[in-house]
């Protein structure tokens, strides 16, 4: 977790140690985790300017459905890498980076496969039968399992027997290739794709159905449901006109078919800017999903609807970073020899008057503040636990150089005053 601040991004796991102002949320998050481990969906925006901590709220959310037994999967919403009116590349994103409490990115194999053992193991409970009844067996409760999903998918289902199929006689290689099929991988040798009875890649059309078939697979092998993170959608507003339409349609039909009912035990949570949902270029341009996504905010954030299809961010005061400041000390100290020299060096005082430095930085905009802060925080902790003489308040100058900022960090720097336009010679300061 240190590690991550110290590179300025967001850690994977060990959130609810920095969740700071999340405590509004849980309620509502137990309550939707709840209707979704009864086989219900469930669909929530998260909007926030930058620096309010999106990705760390749908992490923190992530990690609380892997406490559930949910799998996850985050995917960054890009035009060229992940575009949203591709939903092949969404599935083939959402198939790399599945992840589980057991299992990293991918997490594809392990859960076939563990669905399959449970297939076994359910067979093996009638009592005791032989390796051909078994097999026999272990096919006909697949077909079961997956009759709903071979009306909409015959293909995902004509793999999955394939690949176990595969595995069961040792063809290493065709077992590989059917499952980088099943995740949407395209330019899977024609050798394997015979094995299985299919043709082709899969195109926009058919992802929605291999998600009902990988939820399928992941609720009959034991796993809660699957939380599925688009962030960054607001990058739409910077595409071309044509292929904008059309990925806006592409997020109103995942939210159609989600409360439809098509996805049980998905939540599908999408991230974005508050130009994203008010803005011309942006859900408004489709009214059909500015009409799903509308909510009444009002002046004061303190009365937000926490069960509303939007969740609003209200971003960090000099409050909540400075007790950010304190959770991550607190962190870092625990894993020190002496952590009572670095609660003395960097206590509150000094965590507060760092606050004010980068926040004055920016302009005062706390807001934008959090990542620079606690990047700046970690450095003054590592430099006090390795150098016993050193003093943040007497050593440590707060310098922030362009090329560790982000754009948006950069767009908040206060512009410095310029010197009035030189009227003769006379004006110009020549340094000699």
């Amino acid at each position: 977790m240190v590690d991550a601040l110290r590179r300025g991004t967001v850690p994977q796991q060990g959130l609810d140690v920095l969740a700071v102002g999340l405590d509004r949320f849980s309620s509502a998050v137990s309550e939707d985790f709840d209707r979704l481990a009864r086989g219900q969906a469930t669909f929530r925006a998260v909007r926030g300017e930058y620096g309010a901590g999106k990705t760390f709220f749908t992490r923190w959310l992530a990690e609380q459905g892997k406490w559930r037994g949910f799998a996850t999967a985050e995917i960054q919403i890009s035009e060229n890498e992940t575009p949203l009116h591709r939903l092949e590349t969404v599935y083939r994103r959402l198939a790399e980076r599945l992840s589980t409490a057991e299992f990293g990115p991918s997490a594809l194999r392990p859960v076939v496969d563990s669905w399959i053992f449970a297939l076994e193991e359910d067979v093996l409970a009638g009592g005791e039968v032989g390796e051909d009844e078994l097999a026999r067996g272990v096919e006909d409760l697949l077909e079961q399992r997956l009759a709903v999903v071979g009306r909409v998918a015959p293909s995902f289902s004509a793999a999955l027997r394939a690949y176990r199929r595969a595995v069961a006689v040792g063809e290493t290689a065709v077992a590989e290739g059917l499952i980088a099929w099943l995740g949407g991988q395209p330019h899977v040798a024609a050798s394997v794709k015979r094995a299985a009875g299919v043709r082709g890649d899969l195109d926009h059309d058919g992802a929605l159905g291999f998600l009902q078939g990988l939820l399928a697979v992941l609720t009959d092998s034991g796993h809660t449901g699957l939380v599925v993170v688009l962030d960054e959608v607001e990058t739409l507003q910077r595409v071309r006109g044509d292929v904008r339409d059309k990925a806006l349609n592409a997020l109103r039909q995942l939210i159609d078919d989600v409360d439809a009912g098509r996805f049980p035990g998905l939540m599908l949570v999408i991230t974005g800017t508050p130009a994203f949902f008010d803005g011309p270029q942006g859900a408004q341009r489709l009214a059909p999903l500015a009409q799903r996504l509308h909510v009444d905010f009002l002046p004061d954030p303190a009365y937000d609807n926490p069960r509303a299809v939007q969740l609003r961010l209200p971003g960090f005061t000099q409050a909540s970073l400075v007790e950010l400041g304190g959770r991550i000390r607190e962190l870092y100290s625990a894993g020190c020899a002496e952590p009572r020299r670095i609660a003395a060096a960097v206590d509150e005082g000094y965590i507060v008057a760092l606050a004010d430095t980068v926040a004055g930085q920016f302009g005062g905009r706390v807001g934008v503040a959090p990542r620079i802060f606690v990047k700046k925080l970690v450095d003054v902790l590592d430099r006090v636990d390795q150098f016993p003489a050193f003093d943040p308040r007497r050593d440590y100058v707060v310098r922030l150089a362009a090329g560790e900022l982000t754009d948006a960090e950069r767009a908040a720097m206060p512009t410095p005053p310029q010197p009035p336009p030189a009227t003769s010679v006379d004006d110009i300061d020549l340094r000699l």
